[in-house]
């Protein structure tokens, strides 16, 4: 095969047509290119052909043909299938960028019952929140896709490379999958680049991460979000006690597995479960009080509902720098929502024996003479040691912007900077700052660029509401057509009949 990387590209930060031509690479060019193919790639492309935006104009380039593939990958791992619901509210539709009908609507009318109906109008007072079960928004999405002619957009591959190009805009450099052309390599020039990317890869905590290195057991140590079905089936089978970390909604959906195999299967299972700090009662400042009770914090979804759009969201808006990464952290933390089914399993699970709690910090993890053997500091400054068979870890997803190649590139190359959360840096608009290639602009959204102007980027109005602000900046340089109260209506009726923008 012809079409690689040389020494000359690796060690150049702004590229030609000569350069890439020198090695091999073909090139093709696109207005837009967006990187990722995922529900950030997804929000944004969608709202850009709703805005006038030809198909031919954009490319998206990706692993999957479907936006939804890697979410509903991290969802199945975290124990939330196709038929559980996700922390995410009804209007929140990444195919619907009205929110209308919403999604307790959509699913009244499938179902035949006003329940969602009755339910998303008395929450929280005499109801949960509504939240959408995870089949549905894969099921929405998959339609909208087809609507605005997802397919035709896609460039199979992975992109490892963001370059400035000498005559202005970028160089994404793609590594096609195997069997897709004669070149290791292509290359897409484009004016604008978008990065939705996600997560940069599964985090594990230190002490986890530096166990499973010496002793190379990755079977009895697992992170919530990559695959370990294994683990319980290992547990119905044979039963066994189960260390969990983290108090967060994955926390609390590990926990929900662990004690439905003891009730349905009747696993002789006994969780512990670690939490870095105790929560009783309420918690946080006036703006944003938390209910906490037996270690967890509870609030429905990531951050106050001001967040997404009300006082919380302005003044974010208003603060920079550390005070803005301050306020952030704040508002969100570890929390989880309330949900009664959960609590009164738990309260069965802590009456019979099964679940147990305990609160330290980690000083160690090592083999145990019958399993795997934490040692813990206890707020009182004893020493604790917590033996299990399993660890589950569900402290979170969040890692370093360098394990993902493509982004590293970018900090070393492109002039991409890090905001005080470690994330790439963005304006209000969500631009990278420090990477303009005029007349070009790169964008990014969702948790790469926790921090920024918008604390919920990493949900699905986050991403709407990103996708908004990139695409408006687009208008402003003519890319695509204003979207008015008339174009609105004109969208939605076409969108509701199933028509192409």
């Amino acid at each position: 095969m012809t079409g690689d990387l040389t020494d000359e590209l690796r060690g150049t930060s702004v590229w030609t047509d000569d350069l890439l031509a020198r090695a091999g690479i073909p090139m093709m060019a696109y207005p837009l290119v967006s990187v990722g193919g995922g529900f950030g790639s997804f929000t944004l492309i969608d709202r850009l052909r709703i805005y006038g935006v030809a198909p031919q104009n954009l490319r998206v380039v990706t692993q999957s043909p479907n936006p939804w593939e890697t979410y509903r990958r991290l969802a199945a791992n975290s124990q939330i299938p196709d038929h559980e619901r996700i922390r995410s509210d009804s209007a929140s539709c990444p195919d619907n960028l009205w929110g209308f009908p919403s999604y307790a609507f959509t699913e009244a009318w499938a179902d035949k019952s006003l329940k969602p109906i009755l339910g998303v109008t008395t929450e929280p007072i005499l109801a949960d929140y509504f939240t959408p079960r995870a089949g549905q928004v894969f099921r929405a999405t998959t339609r909208e896709a087809e609507r605005i002619g997802w397919g035709q957009m896609l460039q199979p591959g992975r992109a490892r490379m963001v370059r400035r190009h000498a005559a202005g805009g970028y160089v994404v450099l793609v590594t096609p999958p195997a069997g897709w052309g004669p070149t290791r390599r292509v290359a897409l020039r484009c004016r604008w680049v978008h990065l939705g990317v996600g997560y940069p890869g599964v985090n594990f905590t230190p002490d986890l991460q530096d166990y499973r290195e010496r002793t190379r057991d990755f079977t009895s140590v697992v992170n919530a979000y990559e695959p370990h079905e294994h683990v319980y089936e290992r547990l119905r089978g044979r039963g066994g006690r189960v260390l969990v970390r983290g108090a967060g909604i994955v926390g609390s959906r590990i926990l929900q597995r662990l004690l439905d195999e003891h009730e349905r299967h009747g696993a002789r299972i006994e969780v512990l479960h670690l939490f870095r700090s105790w929560r009783d009662g309420a918690t946080g400042p006036p703006t944003f009080r938390r209910e906490a009770k037996n270690g967890f914090s509870y609030q429905a979804f990531n951050y106050s509902k001001a967040a997404w759009g009300g006082t919380l969201k302005e003044r974010l808006e208003r603060l920079t720098g550390q005070e803005r990464a301050d306020f952030i952290k704040a508002m969100g933390g570890t929390n989880t929502p309330h949900r009664k089914d959960w609590d009164t399993q738990l309260d069965r699970a802590r009456a019979s024996g099964v679940y147990r709690a305990a609160v330290g910090t980690v000083q160690s993890v090592e083999r145990g003479p019958t399993g795997i053997l934490t040692t813990i500091a206890t707020p009182d400054g004893q020493r604790l040691p917590l033996e299990a068979d399993v660890i589950i870890d569900a402290t979170g997803l969040v890692a370093d912007l360098k394990q993902s190649q493509l982004l590293a590139d970018l900090l070393d190359h492109t002039g991409a900077g890090r905001n005080p959360m470690g994330r790439l840096d963005v304006s209000n608009h969500f631009e990278v700052t420090g990477t303009r290639g005029d007349p070009g602009r790169i964008y990014a959204s969702g948790s790469i660029v926790l921090g920024g102007p918008y604390a919920p980027v990493d949900s699905f109005l986050g991403l709407q509401y990103v996708a908004q602000q990139i695409s408006d900046d687009l208008v402003r340089q003519g890319f695509a057509t204003k979207f008015g109260p008339g174009r609105s209506i004109g969208q939605w009726w076409r969108w509701a009949r199933g028509v192409a923008p």
